[in-house]
């Protein structure tokens, strides 16, 4: 499939149907789809640094394709396309794809919650085709057996790498602000949330260790990023937790408390250099699967 990929790059093709899914590139026009809440939160999420996808990129014998899980913007499939042919970006929310980054290599493709296993081995090109999975700040929403069932499949040996990271409300310096709010939006989050707000300490892992994070031990990643106080309004606003909150009649993100948020930030019109606390786990399928 991703010498498939390679060859219609050339083409220049907007869209590709690729068996029965149609993947796109996420062309420059679609910028004038955006709302203004989603660039904002585009904005205000960090960019991962490109040292881990050196890293990553090297642990894997071959660069042909990736597949990066939870794309949402496709910030991390950006990152992965500057050591990969092509990118296979996917996504449960076709409305987060509208957002997407274009990018030469990168393909964006909408795959629905009810999308049986074999047809998405089928989608990704089969059986031993991809060589890199990637999952940033999504995997903890995942049936997890189901996709590392699906991720054994697809990673081709030698060399196969799956790589899952993540962040949480440990931005500094601003974490204490950060701990206050999150204790307000604890009664609102989705029980698989724990994952990530334990740091991925106790995400179930069943790979083996390639000396970047193992199960229970989690490596810290840093996360640089400027941010303005409306974005940091933004990507709270994006908490699913606060979007639960406000269908139950809860306003977590009041007058008041964006208030209090903006005089300890040190204004509205403020810009910081923040750092992201990000968590990572690597490994690769055992040599029995």
């Amino acid at each position: 499939m991703a010498e498939d990929l390679k060859d219609l790059h050339t083409q220049q093709p907007e869209e590709l149907r690729f068996g029965s899914c149609l993947l796109h590139r996420g062309p420059d026009q679609m910028a004038g789809l955006f709302s203004k809440q989603a660039a904002v939160y585009a904005a205000a999420r960090p960019v991962y640094p490109k040292d881990l996808f050196t890293k990553l990129a090297a642990l894997t014998a071959h660069h042909c394709l990736a597949w990066d899980v939870g794309t949402g913007n496709g910030q991390a499939a950006i990152g992965v396309a500057e050591h990969y042919d092509s990118v296979l970006a996917t996504d449960v929310s076709e409305e987060q794809l509208l957002h997407a980054v274009p990018h030469p290599k990168v393909w964006y493709l909408h795959i629905p919650n009810a999308t049986p296993g074999e047809d998405l081995v089928m989608t990704l090109g089969g059986e031993r085709s991809v060589d890199l999975i990637t999952v940033a700040e999504a995997v903890h929403w995942f049936g997890l057996p189901a996709f590392y069932d699906i991720a054994r499949r697809v990673l081709r040996r030698p060399g196969r790498v799956i790589a899952v990271w993540g962040y949480n409300y440990r931005i500094s310096p601003v974490e204490d602000m950060m701990t206050r709010f999150f204790n307000t939006t604890l009664p609102y989050w989705d029980t698989r949330a724990r994952y990530c707000m334990n740091g991925y300490k106790d995400l179930p892992f069943p790979f083996d260790d390639i000396g970047l994070g193992r199960e229970g031990e989690p490596v810290s990643l840093d996360v640089d990023h400027e941010m303005s106080f409306e974005g940091l309004i933004g990507m709270l606003h994006s908490l699913s937790a606060v979007t639960m909150a406000k269908q139950q009649g809860v306003d977590l993100l009041g007058e008041c408390m964006v208030k209090e948020l903006e005089e300890e930030w040190g204004g509205a019109s403020l810009v910081r250099k923040v750092t992201f606390k990000a968590f990572l786990l690597a490994g690769t399928p055992r040599d029995d699967d």
